[in-house]
């Protein structure tokens, strides 16, 4: 015969839901109000210098929000630009280059060797994946002399590729490619097998849409890093450097450029800040929608 469970034990087993008062949710949505304007000012503040008049950028207290709008801050910028001897074009354009290629490059040889990784059993490759977590403890600074070596050895320096080919062999890319693949379901790529797909077609239309969160906060991280990468030690010359060289080089300037300043602040941070908000929203649709388990 079967037993009817007691009331004690239905009260404890049964789902309860969450009971918060009125005040509780005011009091969290304040704190949240609080902690998202502490992280906004100085998204604000960059917005609003750029904007300002020459005389409101040294006020003491600063002011958040200009009194009187002005354009001449990129006016002056935009006349800098005309007055260099290589096109602002051309400045843009190296840093297209080097942006999409290391980015697009480092997703997909990352990807590719994350996925035998997760999903294959191979001699070393526990050996090799522990190397690689190593090397994420090291800081840039650490590998900047052995990177340099090696790009000057095959003769890369004063090239796009003398900054595209680190990114691309980046370490950070294998280890989050590899752990996200991992939850992959074996029995989803042997049913695949079965059918008859292929192993590029497995990895490609199987794998790659099923750690799209992955592969797209690389492309942040990525993205952000190459944007305001201004050539350093690799690029000497003038028809090489990134866009982001030449502002930094009109940013040198007098007092009299804070205005300039300003306006450069704003335009190296608009691109990416621009990138991170419409690839945020794709990164938490995908968590809610992939189906991953």
């Amino acid at each position: 015969m079967k037993k009817t469970p007691s009331k004690f034990k239905r009260f404890f087993t049964r789902k309860r839901k969450l009971n918060r008062s009125l005040f509780g949710d005011i009091m969290m949505f304040l704190l949240m109000l609080l902690f998202g304007l502490f992280s906004a000012y100085p998204l604000v503040m960059t917005v609003s210098n750029a904007f300002k008049p020459l005389d409101e950028l040294f006020l003491f207290p600063p002011r958040l929000l200009p009194r009187n709008l002005t354009t001449d801050n990129f006016r002056d910028l935009s006349e800098l630009m005309s007055q260099s001897w290589i096109p602002f074009t051309r400045y843009f354009f190296n840093t297209i280059i080097i942006t999409l290629g290391g980015t697009v490059g480092h997703v997909i040889l990352a990807s590719m060797c994350a996925y035998p990784i997760a999903k294959y059993r191979f001699p070393g490759r526990n050996l090799f994946f522990t190397i690689v977590i190593y090397s994420l403890m090291f800081a840039p600074q650490v590998t900047a002399t052995p990177n340099y070596i090696i790009v000057s050895r095959i003769r890369l320096i004063d090239t796009p590729l003398a900054i595209i080919l680190p990114a691309i062999a980046s370490s950070l890319g294998l280890y989050l490619m590899k752990q996200f693949m991992e939850q992959i379901p074996h029995e989803l790529i042997e049913s695949a097998k079965i059918d008859g797909a292929s192993e590029y077609r497995i990895y490609a239309q199987i794998a790659m849409p099923l750690v799209k969160p992955a592969w797209i906060t690389l492309i942040i991280l990525l993205f952000q890093r190459l944007w305001t990468h201004t050539g350093g030690s690799f690029i000497f010359s003038e028809e090489f450097k990134p866009v982001s060289y030449a502002l930094s080089q009109i940013a040198q300037g007098s007092v009299e450029r804070a205005g300039t300043i300003a306006a450069v602040s704003f335009v190296m941070m608009i691109v990416p800040v621009t990138m991170f908000i419409i690839s945020q929203s794709r990164v938490l649709e995908t968590f809610q929608t992939s189906g991953m388990k």
